[in-house]
């Protein structure tokens, strides 16, 4: 039976797992937003690194776990047990483990803004998302696949603007209302998505 509440509980459980559920960046998926290149593993002397959403989450990180061995077909939104399991995949999504050796690193990723907070017109705070409608039409994907962005300049973008991000991530958590993110990234450019990283 489809249900609501299992069309939730599919839509955590294949975020979690595709890293990304709808569209990307034009040319780009989202395990490849280079458009198919390879990401540098090693940036030139003074620039950022180049990294995909999938380098974000470790490697060994399952969240399918949860579900192995179950027949959701069998669920509908009366049983007990389709909301208990629903609670605990959006606590494993939330709690979403980061990659700690991407902790301090200078990067350049692109993405999908989901604004937090504006002033005079310029978006002050953000999410940045690996889909379109993501943390809006959508549930949130887990946390290490959103990133907290304080740009140092405002950024003259609006909902699910394309941009590329420029900073410092760190493995910082953060619990906004739009979502919870793994990192944050103070960021020393934020530009529009062109398909190229220069």
């Amino acid at each position: 039976m489809t249900r609501p509440l299992l069309l939730t509980l599919l839509s955590l459980v294949v975020a979690g797992t595709a890293f990304a559920a709808g569209p990307a960046p034009q040319a780009t998926s989202p395990t490849q937003p280079l458009g198919g290149k390879a990401a540098e593993a090693k940036p030139a002397p003074g620039q950022p690194r180049l990294i995909s959403w999938e380098e974000l989450v470790p490697k060994d990180w399952d969240p399918m776990k949860e579900l192995k061995g179950m027949d959701l077909s069998k669920l509908d939104d009366s049983d007990p047990r389709a909301n208990e399991l629903l609670m605990k995949l959006q606590e494993v999504s939330n709690n979403a483990p980061t990659n700690p050796a991407l902790n301090g690193v200078e990067v350049k990723i692109p993405g999908f803004i989901v604004p937090l907070e504006e002033n005079k017109g310029e978006i002050t705070e953000f999410l940045l998302v690996p889909y379109f409608g993501a943390c809006i039409h959508t549930p949130p994907p887990p946390a290490n696949q959103i990133l907290h962005v304080r740009p140092k300049q405002g950024a003259k973008f609006r909902a699910m603007d394309t941009v590329w991000v420029t900073g410092k991530l760190q493995t910082v958590r953060n619990d906004s209302m739009m979502g919870v993110s793994g990192y944050q990234v103070t960021a020393d450019s934020v530009t529009k998505y062109t398909g190229s990283p220069k």
